[in-house]
């Protein structure tokens, strides 16, 4: 499940990647100490629910002022820009924004487990290639340092891909691969699905929740 309506996220996207080139080219912050106090703020918070007030009420300098200001830190802001350039701090915050919307984690889960300067990294080989890709990339990272669910390793004990499963139990793989990763309860998951993963499996359901 996305985690608010898609009619919000180009905004959600292009504010945050505008907050992000704010605060670190022109206010010079670290990449990691914004995005610490992005959600330290509790900004993060209501932007991941698709809060109208910050993803569409602010403009990307106005957010970045608010986050800073939060932590009581004085500054003289620099002069708000008024254009941005397609920059990898700005690609940051705009793809960050995109795989928060469309895995459903939290920022602070996100951010747990692979930091602002580890995205920016990515740029290079990653800002020309799909969104979807990005996410993939990071829903790797992330499932190797959280371990495996139950799902994946019987999964891969049983030799099977994940789009050969979906396409065998009729599960969505987007929804197979939110299970695997536990950003989607299997445990809330129709009878009918979890009935059919467990019998493609060769396995128990409880052997899978």
């Amino acid at each position: 499940m996305n985690a608010y309506s898609e009619k919000y996220l180009n905004d959600a996207m292009r504010n945050l990647g505008e907050a992000f080139s704010y605060a670190l080219c022109c206010c010079n912050m670290q990449p990691d100490e914004f995005a610490h106090l992005f959600i330290s703020s509790g900004v993060a918070d209501y932007y991941g629910k698709g809060n109208p007030k910050y993803v569409v009420g602010k403009s990307g300098t106005e957010l970045a002022t608010d986050i800073i200001e939060s932590s009581g830190e004085s500054m003289v802001f620099p002069k708000p820009q008024t254009e941005y350039e397609y920059s990898e701090e700005y690609w940051a915050g705009w793809i960050l924004a995109f795989y928060q919307w469309k895995s459903g984690r939290t920022y602070r889960d996100i951010l747990n487990n692979i930091s602002v300067m580890d995205i920016i990294k990515m740029y290079p080989t990653l800002h020309e290639a799909s969104e979807e890709k990005f996410a993939d990339t990071v829903d790797s990272i992330i499932n190797r340092k959280k371990g495996s669910t139950k799902l994946q390793k019987q999964r891969k004990k049983y030799g099977y891909s994940q789009r050969e499963l979906a396409e065998k139990t009729g599960v969505n793989i987007r929804t197979l691969q939110q299970y695997e990763l536990g950003t989607k309860d299997i445990s809330k998951a129709s009878v009918g699905s979890v009935r059919a993963l467990a019998n493609a499996l060769g396995c128990s359901i409880e052997d899978i929740i």
